[in-house]
């Protein structure tokens, strides 16, 4: 080989180790300043839903924490969706994220056209908050003292009695039928656009009842303006140690668990997504969260990305097989 051919590979590599150290270099400052102005974070319900019982709290905690704000952007409509196709084409830079909820591994089954996929599109990050649902009712306009007077009064009213939740193919909607499946009893579904709306509805008397995430019932259920009568699970809830479980009341494989995770659209660089995870356990370790959390019956997440990524997809199985089992379609 001829050594202007060597002095030309040399120079070549040169460049090339220059250009990555250059990109690693580049990378490593976006990452590290991170965040250099406001982040958005998507969240594709209304205001005043369970969803926002969480990402609030998170957004005032974030702006401690870096100095920057989190800008909540409500986004509602069609269980979730729309809200999440929006942020699954947000710039894969670190300013947008997206908030979303258990109703997101849900909607692959009742809704086939969906035009972003909840486990491509997107990057697990975190898992915010995992909340118990709750059967809760206007006490005026079901006037029982506890669940089995509730059961008795479904069971002499077939049909009579309505339910809303936060949208069609919601855990709100799917809770609802499979109540109706363990109890054999038929109540009507009323969708939403999210959980604020209907529980705005369920407190002025407008549906009769809503199996909620005790995260957005839990402020209206101490304030006495809906009642609670049974948790679901397996165990009752520190929050509200005088509610019953499921199991307590003759349900014992009604198990419906409201969670909320945090996403990365795809594409948003590793380095930027370990910084966005590291403030997310930094916010989690403040007692105005913990706090909050709890009062909520809520606990925070400890899962890793790839854990939260997992559980997810888990998830998407789990309510594929609820969804054919009950026969529940967009209403």
């Amino acid at each position: 080989m001829k050594d202007n051919d060597l002095q030309r590979r040399d120079v070549l590599r040169g460049a090339a180790a220059a250009a990555a150290a250059l990109a690693c270099g580049s990378s490593w400052a976006q990452a590290s300043a991170w965040p250099s102005k406001p982040v958005t974070l998507v969240v594709p319900f209304p205001a005043g839903g369970g969803t926002d019982a969480f990402a609030r709290p998170m957004s005032a905690q974030f702006s401690k924490t870096t100095g920057k704000t989190l800008v909540i952007d409500n986004r509602g409509g069609a269980g979730g969706t729309v809200g999440a196709s929006f942020a699954a084409k947000g710039a894969p830079d670190g300013y947008t994220l997206f908030m979303g909820a258990v109703h997101h591994a849900i909607a692959p089954s009742m809704y086939p056209k969906l035009d972003y996929d909840i486990e491509k599109d997107f990057i697990p990050l975190a898992l915010m908050a995992n909340v118990p649902q709750v059967l809760v009712v206007n006490p005026k306009a079901v006037p029982v003292a506890n669940y089995q007077q509730f059961l008795e009064h479904v069971k002499r009213n077939p049909a009579k009695l309505n339910y809303g939740s936060a949208g069609a193919g919601t855990s709100h909607h799917l809770a609802g039928e499979l109540f109706k499946q363990q109890t054999k009893t038929f109540i009507t579904h009323i969708p939403y656009r999210g959980a604020g709306p209907a529980l705005q509805d369920l407190i002025a008397g407008n549906v009769d009842m809503m199996f909620d995430g005790l995260g957005s019932s839990a402020a209206h259920i101490k304030g006495g303006r809906i009642k609670a009568l049974m948790v679901a699970g397996t165990k009752r809830n520190p929050a509200f140690p005088d509610v019953p479980c499921a199991a307590e009341v003759g349900l014992p494989e009604y198990t419906v668990t409201t969670w909320y995770g945090l996403w990365a659209p795809k594409g948003t660089p590793a380095d930027i997504q370990a910084r966005i995870v590291e403030e997310v356990k930094r916010i989690g370790t403040a007692d105005e969260i913990k706090t909050i959390w709890a009062s909520n019956g809520a606990e925070y997440g400890s899962l890793t990305p790839q854990q939260f990524g997992a559980m997810v997809s888990s998830e998407v199985k789990r309510w594929a097989a609820v969804v054919k089992a009950s026969g529940a379609k967009l209403d």
